[in-house]
């Protein structure tokens, strides 16, 4: 099973994004979307450096509260 990770775009260049989540910054391809309108502020679901779709801001937010929710269950409990 593969997970996308939300992130935030903070800049566009063409068909390439400078994307964050978490204090991480990727570059990602925006080709899978390219005739999605997309701006800096958007929110897309990132699967192998490759937007697959615009998500809102409360699923990126509720995503990460799933995300960390699992890596804290990872961790086992705290000691």
């Amino acid at each position: 099973m593969c997970l996308a990770t939300p992130m935030r775009i903070v800049a566009i260049d063409g068909l390439v994004a400078r994307c964050e989540a978490k204090g991480v910054v990727r570059e990602v391809s925006l080709l899978l979307l390219h005739e999605e309108p997309l701006d800096r502020g958007d929110y897309v679901a990132v699967q192998f450096g490759h937007a697959i779709r615009k998500v809102s801001e409360e699923e990126a937010r509720d995503a990460w509260v799933l995300y960390d929710l699992m890596l804290a269950l990872e961790a086992g409990p705290a000691q």
